[in-house]
């Protein structure tokens, strides 16, 4: 069995920090993209941030750039995403997603299509709540 697992979400106030945590169960986070997305109720998902295993190169969104950092520790198996400055405007639900496929018998994560930057992210965690107060 084979997931992302996103743990870390939290209340905090507006100026705050959080990090968000996305362990890969059941495979290793290498050679592929690894992203992170974000959801508010009635919106469309949002790709914000993402790194690729292959080369350590990232990519971020014009609305996180400069206040998020997206790493990948492969001795933890684990995608983080640092957070700073932290306004009510990124109160969401935070998604991991990989460019990787799964045979559908094994994961256990969500099912989601969105394509960012020509990547086709179609296996994802089941979300992470993020609630930034002012």
């Amino acid at each position: 069995q084979v997931q992302l697992v996103e743990s870390g979400g939290d209340l905090v106030q507006s100026g705050g920090s959080l990090r968000l945590s996305c362990q890969a169960d059941g495979f290793p986070l290498d050679y592929f993209t690894y992203g992170w997305f974000r959801q508010v109720p009635g919106k469309k998902r949002e790709g914000i941030s993402y790194i690729k295993a292959s080369d350590g190169s990232t990519w971020y969104a014009d609305s996180v750039k400069g206040r998020f950092t997206i790493s990948r520790d492969s001795g933890r198996n684990t995608i983080y995403l640092q957070m700073s400055s932290l306004t009510p405007e990124d109160t969401a639900v935070y998604y991991c997603a990989t460019d990787r496929s799964f045979n559908p018998t094994d994961w256990k994560g969500s099912w989601f299509y969105a394509e960012l930057n020509g990547i086709r992210f179609g296996s994802w965690g089941h979300g992470t709540q993020v609630t930034v107060s002012s």
